[in-house]
């Protein structure tokens, strides 16, 4: 049984029908990243499977629960066993980096402030930003605040961690940056991962198995170099972006 199994999910806005029947499952981890062209809806699947947005018609399944139509009281239990980066970071700026990791273990009284400490403090240090506690959020580069966003989910602990473009705006260094401790975090902490990216190298480089979100539904769904094989129209774009991609890193890197 897969950890999140969607079936025939639908989401409309007015007469826009954004999904029109997903079916996707997300194996116990494993490292998904969902791909389509903007504004496709793949965001928006991110905040379905968070419970942030109601679907239309069909189902989800987490760990053998199904959990579509929980009351919000519900769905606060579900979310702690899942983590999300959002694409701005969304950290509070008027807060330390210490009081924005610590927010949702303090929010949700999971642990004694000790606990707390000491649960930020190897956040950080897993994401390699140890002892920035104290500083303040305006302090930090981008890829420094996309980290601290990370550091705030896996503080939780949670069994699936989903990202909202995590490589969006990043120069080169920090998207290997980023890319090498998402696969970190998934092999040492044996977290689930969902991924939405529009970064093709990445995708095709980390991911264990890529899903295609076309004209509102999942049309394929299989490993990279089955994707990359199949020379069909419709994975095409994406197939030659990521080539052209890692072709331009290869030739950076060369003497």
């Amino acid at each position: 049984m897969a950890l999140i199994e969607i079936r025939g999910v639908r989401k409309a806005f007015g007469e826009h029908e954004v999904l029109r029947g997903i079916d996707l499952d997300v194996n116990a981890g494993e490292l998904l990243t969902i791909i389509g062209g903007s504004a496709t809806g793949k965001s928006l699947l991110l905040k379905i499977m968070m419970g942030l947005v109601p679907v239309d018609a069909g189902t989800i399944t987490f760990d053998g629960r199904e959990v579509t139509h929980l009351h919000e009281r519900d769905w606060i239990e579900v979310r702690r066993r899942i983590g999300i980066q959002f694409q701005a970071s969304a950290l509070f700026d008027s807060l330390t980096v210490f009081d924005n990791v610590a927010y949702g273990l303090r929010e949700q009284r999971l642990l004694p402030e000790p606990e707390i400490a000491q649960r930020v403090s190897e956040s950080l240090a897993q994401v390699s930003l140890p002892g920035i506690e104290q500083m303040a959020p305006g302090d930090l580069s981008g890829g420094m605040r996309k980290r601290v966003g990370l550091a705030r989910a896996i503080a939780m602990r949670p069994d699936v961690l989903l990202y909202d473009d995590p490589t969006e705006g990043l120069d080169p260094i920090n998207v290997t940056r980023v890319n090498r401790l998402i696969l970190a975090l998934r092999d040492t902490l044996k977290i689930t991962t969902v991924m939405v990216t529009h970064n093709m190298a990445s995708a095709f480089t980390i991911s264990d198995r890529l899903a295609l979100l076309h004209e509102g539904r999942i049309t394929d769904a299989a490993p990279p170099d089955v994707l990359r094989a199949k020379h069909e129209e419709r994975l095409a774009p994406f197939v030659r972006a990521a080539e052209h991609a890692m072709r331009n890193r290869r030739e950076s890197m060369a003497p």
